[in-house]
């Protein structure tokens, strides 16, 4: 796929690959310059170090709405918003040490499952965390 980049395009993408933390992101911005420059997709997947398709995909997302952030959305919560609330306000007020402790309130309190990976993102997608003992030592 042959991509057309105005010199303006090309500046604001090497300024974003120059800022860019994400190497996700760094990998699509690479990929929309080389195909500009005319790079095959096959070259760019064997430089880039990324399959084929995926190429053709990251090049297709920019074409189609200038997308460079793997952003998919994620999945609904199984919680409502009131059994969220809730939850949040139970877990600042009590302490858990392992995540299947919190799994097991959860599946007793509001009749939900969650698998610990599940629960882990839960947690971390509205800023919590299992807490961590501890150790003080006395001198």
């Amino acid at each position: 796929m042959k991509m057309v980049l105005t010199p303006e395009q090309k500046q604001q993408l090497e300024q974003m690959h120059n800022t860019e933390r994400d190497r996700r992101v760094c990998d699509r911005i690479k990929a929309v310059l080389l195909a500009s420059e005319g790079w095959s997709p096959t070259m760019i997947s064997q430089a880039l170090r990324i399959h084929e398709s995926t190429v053709a995909r990251h090049l297709s997302d920019y074409a189609l709405s200038e997308k460079l952030k793997p952003e998919n959305g994620g999945s609904q919560s199984l919680l409502s918003d009131t059994q969220t609330m809730q939850l949040i306000e139970h877990l600042t007020e009590k302490t858990y040490f392992h995540t299947r402790q919190i799994i097991t309130y959860v599946k007793a309190e509001f009749g939900v499952s969650y698998t610990v990976s599940g629960m882990n993102k839960w947690l971390h997608h509205h800023g919590l965390h299992t807490k961590s003992p501890k150790v003080y030592h006395i001198n």
